[in-house]
């Protein structure tokens, strides 16, 4: 019967020696190390490094003196312990492989989302995930809405850096303010929103049409690097707007108006992505 209990044991991840100290225990305690050693068949080299080990999982209790003495928890406790920790290796292994497959299917997938409320519940999505580094191109009126969230990934130590258009203020994130400001608004006819999480995953698109708003959201290189790469770009621009705004406009008129009437197909200068 004793050779099944220590199969038993083993299953519950004791080693051999660990297991025979253990049963031990069960049955004659409080013992010394020595004790333990005589009366299990653990060698006296190997005992006290077992009963460490079982000591520190919690699965015999140690009493402190000048010859410390070894009790075991009681088997009933051992068992709901394991148990316990059983359901919980169980339902963390499910979130992450659950999460590991989805991250896999997501990084060669293009999601299209629908409404503005969806697309921002996408971004706070987003913003929860990140560990690193949030870039956020966004209008104030959205801004407000994410603010919250931005702030809890600034408190976990995530660098929260926003394009702004219109006046955004925080105390928690690095602002920049477009140089153009509301007049983009008019020149785009809508405000969008693209924010870029860890450089793995992207959210970018119109987000004015209320209902009839549209962004994609992907994993996929392919999107991500150009996309975060355009952001981190518009950052050198205002870093350079900031330093050297005489200098540049001197040279391609204000706010850099004739460089956006060089690269327009359109005779009013304006966009028409939103027709």
């Amino acid at each position: 019967m004793k050779e099944n209990i220590l199969e038993t044991l083993k299953n519950l991840n004791f080693t051999e020696y660990e297991a025979k100290a253990y049963l031990t225990l069960l049955e004659d305690s409080p013992l010394t190390g020595y004790a333990v050693a005589k009366n299990s068949g653990v060698p006296r080299s190997k005992i006290y490094e077992v009963l460490d080990s079982l000591t520190l999982r919690g699965d015999i209790l140690i009493s402190p003196g000048n010859t410390a003495q070894y009790i075991p928890v009681p088997a009933k406790e051992l068992i709901k312990n394991r148990r316990i920790k059983a359901e919980e290796n169980f339902e963390r292994a499910e979130k992450s492989l659950a999460e590991f497959e989805r991250s896999t299917n997501d990084r060669e997938n293009i999601w299209n989302i629908m409404g503005r409320n969806e697309i921002l519940e996408k971004v706070k999505d987003c913003i929860g995930l990140a560990n690193k580094r949030i870039l956020l191109e966004v209008w104030k009126e959205e801004f407000e809405e994410l603010e919250s969230e931005l702030r809890q990934a600034a408190k976990r130590g995530v660098n929260v850096t926003i394009i702004a258009y219109g006046e955004i203020i925080s105390d928690f994130a690095n602002v920049y303010l477009h140089y153009m400001g509301d007049k983009i608004t008019e020149e785009y006819g809508g405000r969008w929103l693209v924010m870029s999480g860890d450089d793995s995953e992207v959210v970018a698109g119109i987000v004015s049409l209320d209902n009839d708003s549209r962004a994609a959201w992907s994993r996929h290189v392919g999107l991500v690097m150009p996309i975060t790469e355009v952001m981190i770009h518009d950052l050198y621009i205002m870093e350079m707007m900031e330093e050297h705004r005489e200098v540049l406009e001197e040279s391609f008129g204000k706010n850099l108006i004739n460089l956006r009437r060089k690269f327009s197909i359109h005779p009013d200068f304006k966009k028409h992505y939103m027709k």
